[in-house]
Parts: C-alpha cells; structure tokens; sequence
C-alpha cells in the first residue's frame, strides 16, 4: 500500500502513553513496579510531594507510569519503531477514508462527519463503556470514535496468520464502515430490533451479523475509490485484505478456538461470506450494493 503522499489525519487521540490505564484500578504488575520507588520517597518531605503529585494527575486521568517506563494494565514488549511506524500508517489510512467519504456522500448532499481514531495500549475508557486490546479494534456510536491498540495487528499476523499493511488498513476501514452506518442511522435500528429479541441469541446475532457484513462492503467501497482516486494499491494488497477477512470469520474463529461452528453464535459472518461482501463492495464502488438486509 502506497500511502506516502499522504498526510496524516489529525482527527485522532493519541493515548498510548496513558499506559493502559482503565477506570481506579491499578494492576498488581503496577504495585510491584511502583513499591521501591515509593518505599525511598516515603523517606522525605520532597518525595511525600512527589507522591501528592503524582496520586493528583492518577485520579485526573493522567498515569504517572507512562513517564517511568512502567504500565497499570497487562502489555507485551512494544517495538516502538513498528508502533510508530504503524501509527503514523493509521493516521494516513484515516486521512484516506475521510477524503473518499466525503466525496461520496457529497453526491448524495450529506456532508461527512468525520470520526476521530483513538490510539491506545492495553485499555483506556470510551463512550460505551472501558476498552480493553482483548476486545480488539471497535467502534463506539456513542462518541462517534473507533478505538484501536495497535498490538491487535501484531495478533492480526502471528496469530491468524493474516499480516500486511493493507490487511491492517481494511481492519480501520471496516470499523469507519460502522461510523457511516451510525450516520446513516442503521446501527439505531438494528439496536432497537435486537433489542426486541433481548439483544441476545440467534435473530439478534444475525443482525448483527448483516451490521458487520454491510462494514465490510463499505471498506470495500473505501478501497474502490482510494485505488480509483489516489492510487494506493500494490501487488498482493487486496490479497491481504482478503486474506484478513477470511481469517477472522466467525467460522475459522469457532474452529480455532472450540474444533467445531456454531453458526446460531455468529456476530460477524462467515470467512466467505466476509470476503464476499468485502469483494462487492471494492468491484462496484457502489454503497448501494451494500445492503446486506435485503
């Protein structure tokens, strides 16, 4: 993918050095850091004001163990290059999908309202409720913001065996895919038939499957035209987005996880089906091939 002329989106909330911090708690790994140092402070005025200090900017929202190198929630080792690397390929994926919708709504006469990109480790809170890096990449309607811990596309390779910068620009487009979807009112609908089933079980799982099938299409359609307008494609780039598709599919995850599918406990679709939505909406460009409630 071929993103270099492109600026970075400044539509984003960096908090990757918050250190993970959710809520009051603090982890026992942050505990363990912390004691020793707060041990020798206790010995002196200056170090009780240090400690003042630091309990003040904690429970402001500010984590003192950003600055010592330490972290209150559960991280691996971050490759601070990659993650940079890989931030700075994020904010220009986001820049790309908010000239394309914009266009492509304009048409239409509805002016795009563009979502902000949260960049986090471990945890951090949004507008529906804490985020955790287990949860994955999401999208709040809420806040109108998608939250995402880079160490996801670390998983994204090793794990589902799915790597590669366009496999991680289509996992971004998707959850912008649910951004138009809440602009367009189509996420408070399904909410609101979902929760005539109590939100739960199989009919309120295949809406929520037609949700994420119809995101799916729209990064499709993202694509389309990011190819058609800037030229950002490169061999083997629409592989990786399917090959990324495929490999988080409700059925290979179930396979993964338990050796065997249960497709009533389907939220997200098929692989195949993933792929065929991803697919059409890329070939036609067209959102109104989209609609997966048909």
């Amino acid at each position: 993918m071929d993103l270099k002329d492109f600026k970075e989106s400044r539509n984003v909330e960096d908090r990757r050095a918050m250190g993970g911090r959710v809520g009051r708690g603090i982890s026992l790994r942050g505990i363990m850091f912390l004691w020793p140092i707060a041990r020798m402070l206790l010995k002196t005025k200056f170090g009780w004001a240090i400690i003042a200090v630091g309990a003040f900017a904690y429970f402001s929202g500010f984590n003192p163990l950003g600055l010592l190198g330490g972290s209150s929630g559960t991280s691996t080792h971050v490759n601070k290059v990659q993650d940079e690397k890989e931030a700075s390929q994020m904010k220009k994926v986001l820049a790309s999908t908010e000239e394309v919708w914009t266009n492509i709504l304009a048409k239409d006469g509805v002016r795009y309202k563009k979502p902000i990109l949260v960049l986090y480790r471990g945890s951090t809170r949004s507008g529906c409720g804490s985020a955790h890096a287990q949860m994955g990449p999401f999208y709040c309607p809420a806040d109108q913001k998608v939250y995402l811990d880079l160490g996801f596309f670390d998983e994204l390779a090793k794990k589902h065996n799915a790597p590669g910068d366009f496999a991680q620009a289509y996992v971004l487009a998707h959850e912008i895919g649910h951004h138009i979807q809440n602009l367009q009112g189509t996420l408070s609908k399904v909410q609101q038939l979902q929760q005539r089933f109590g939100g739960q079980g199989k009919q309120a799982n295949a809406l929520q499957v037609r949700v994420e099938l119809q995101a799916d299409c729209y990064s499709g359609v993202w694509a389309h035209y990011a190819q058609k307008r800037f030229h950002i494609l490169e061999p083997g780039d629409i592989s990786e987005a399917l090959n990324a598709a495929s490999s988080i599919g409700d059925d290979t995850l179930q396979k993964e996880a338990q050796g065997y599918v249960v497709p009533d406990a389907f939220t997200h679709g098929s692989s195949s089906q993933r792929v065929k939505w991803f697919k059409r909406g890329f070939l036609t460009g067209d959102m109104r091939a989209c609609n997966t409630f048909q």
